[in-house]
Formats: structure tokens, C-alpha cells, sequence
């Protein structure tokens, strides 16, 4: 690990960011050019004191995970993305391996999105990131580690709570459709990717979804209409559009509501209650 290398990596693409290009109001007048530290630690979803001393050539080594969080923060590409793996010590993963790493192009796309949930996805079925809308509809999905990061495990391993929004008579058919979507990574990725990985674990622990991957469908979805159940403001029909990236590893799921429907006024509440308690 090049603590040097790093520190002056991250402070110089802090400096070039502003916060209108990360989705953050302005504030007060800033005395120095670019992000705070402190909000720099708020968009990667750690201390500020672990960021600081990160750029003060003091902190410990980053995890992984703790790389992908810094470089969706600072919006970096994929080369710059590669090069913070390197002097942290670390190899870059492979571009094509369903990797955490949302391109800037579709990150401020989806800042920009402001009144309506959006999240992005992993070809695997990992989300990378959400808006604040998505996080009160679906809850906060940045919490699970290993295979739990992927809603097609969590599906078929956890379906008391990874089923619980949507309505019973639409699990099946959900259901079909998850391992049609894991089936279309796997062909893209190979039996050593981290679809395969996915895949074996499936096979050994669930047997309904042993029994779907046997009728070898295979579907990657760009647009549905289907009823999600809030725990607090009941069921909400929802249209979602699938925006792929060019080398189909990641899209951006848009989740809408009809203009003047009950589903549009629950979205609108939603957007100005957040995760607050509806009670």
C-alpha cells in the first residue's frame, strides 16, 4: 500500500468535485475549492475521521468494499477506479465480472433523479447504489455482505423477508424471472464468475430454484409493471424500466408511477416522509 500515493489521489479528486456533480446542495461559502472531507465521507458511507486519515497518509489499509464506496464517491472511471485499487494495495477486479463500480456517466444520472426511486444493479443482482427514494420504498440494501449482496440469493435463501413486498400471487412469476436473469449473467460471465459462484450455492441450498434453473430460461428484462407492497402505505403499482450499460454488466431500474393515481400520491408522500415512521 502506497499511503502517499493514496492520500494524494483522493485529496486531488476531492478538490476537482463540486457538489452540485454529487448531487449535494451548496451550503455556506467555501473557503477552499471542491468537497469537504466530511462529505466526501458521507457519500462513500464512512466516518469522516476514517476518510481524514486516509488523506493524512495515517489510516489503515481500505477494504475492497471500503474502495468501491470511495470510488462512487469521487466519481471516478474506470482507470482511475483501477489505479486506487493498485496503491491501496490491492488487485483492481475484473471489468467484467459484474464488478461494484458504477460508471460517472450513470451516476449522475442518477442524481439527478430525485423524486422517484432508482437504484442500480449488478448483472448478478447487486445493488450498488440507491437514491434516497429507493431507500425508503425497498429499504437499505448496503448492508449485506458475500453472497447476501445479490437479491437472487436472497430470493430463494431469505423468501420470508426478500419476498415480503411483493403480493403472494406474483412470487412465482417473479421467481421464474430471477433465475432467467441470473441464467443470462452466467452464459455472459462463465461457470468461474461471480454468477457461477452464485449458481453452485443456489443449487446446494434451494431446491426450488434447482428446479427453475433446470427449465434453462433465460431473460433479461428492460421494462415491467408490477405491485409492491410498503409495509406502512400498503401496495403501489409501479412501472420499472431497465437502462443496461453498453457492456450489459449494470443497469439503471426506474421504478414510476401513472400521473394522478393513488400509486403516484403514495410515491409523492413517500418522497417527503423518506424513512420516517408514517405513524
Amino acid at each position: 500500500m502506497d499511503r502517499s500515493a493514496l492520500a494524494d489521489f483522493l485529496r486531488r479528486h476531492r478538490e476537482t468535485l463540486q457538489p452540485a456533480d454529487v448531487g449535494l446542495p451548496a451550503g455556506a461559502r467555501r473557503r477552499a475549492a471542491g468537497l469537504r472531507r466530511e462529505e466526501v465521507a458521507l457519500l462513500a458511507a464512512m466516518s469522516a475521521d476514517y476518510y481524514t486519515r486516509l488523506e493524512q497518509r495515517r489510516g489503515p489499509q481500505p477494504s475492497e468494499q471500503m474502495l468501491d464506496s470511495l470510488a462512487r464517491a469521487l466519481r471516478l472511471s474506470a482507470d482511475e477506479r483501477d489505479y486506487l485499487y493498485r496503491v491501496a494495495g490491492h488487485n483492481p477486479p475484473d471489468r467484467l465480472s459484474g464488478g461494484a463500480h458504477v460508471p460517472p456517466a450513470l451516476q449522475r444520472v442518477l442524481d439527478r433523479l430525485e423524486d422517484t426511486p432508482a437504484l442500480v444493479l449488478s448483472n448478478t443482482g447487486e445493488t450498488l447504489v440507491q437514491n434516497r427514494m429507493a431507500v425508503a420504498l425497498l429499504g437499505d440494501r448496503s448492508g449485506y455482505t458475500g453472497l447476501e449482496r445479490s437479491e437472487y440469493y436472497r430470493w430463494f435463501t431469505q423468501p420470508e423477508t426478500a419476498r415480503a413486498m411483493y403480493p403472494e400471487e406474483d412470487r412465482d412469476r417473479q421467481s421464474r424471472a430471477q433465475v432467467a436473469s441470473l441464467r443470462d449473467a452466467y452464459g455472459m460471465l462463465g461457470a468461474r464468475s461471480r454468477a457461477g459462484e452464485l449458481v453452485r450455492a443456489l443449487l446446494r441450498e434451494s431446491p426450488e430454484f434447482a428446479q427453475l434453473w433446470e427449465r434453462h430460461e433465460v431473460a433479461r428484462r428492460f421494462e415491467d409493471h408490477k405491485t409492491l407492497v410498503h409495509p406502512e402505505l400498503g401496495a403501489i403499482e409501479l412501472d420499472c424500466q431497465a437502462l443496461f450499460t453498453e457492456d450489459q454488466s449494470q443497469c439503471l431500474l426506474v421504478l414510476t408511477a401513472s400521473p394522478r393515481t393513488e400509486a403516484a400520491e403514495k410515491l409523492a408522500l413517500l418522497s417527503v416522509l423518506g424513512t420516517q415512521s408514517f405513524a
